[in-house]
């Protein structure tokens, strides 16, 4: 089998876009045990309640 040019820029832009989505989805559930770590622990708050609507409608108020 011969590999192509075109093949090894395919599959390197693959590769990339994999290691970028991965990143990117490691980053957002760091974020998320962050938020869960920050009001659950520090906050002595239940620890699901961030995922409220609630508590962000008065986070929000609170920074008007």
């Amino acid at each position: 089998m011969i590999v192509t040019i075109k093949d090894t820029i395919i599959r390197r832009i693959l590769v990339t876009l994999v290691i970028i989505l991965a990143v990117f989805l490691i980053m957002l559930l760091l974020f998320i045990i962050g938020m869960m770590i920050g009001y659950g622990g520090f906050g002595h708050g239940h620890v699901f309640d961030v995922f409220r609507l609630k508590t962000w409608t008065h986070i929000f108020d609170f920074l008007r």
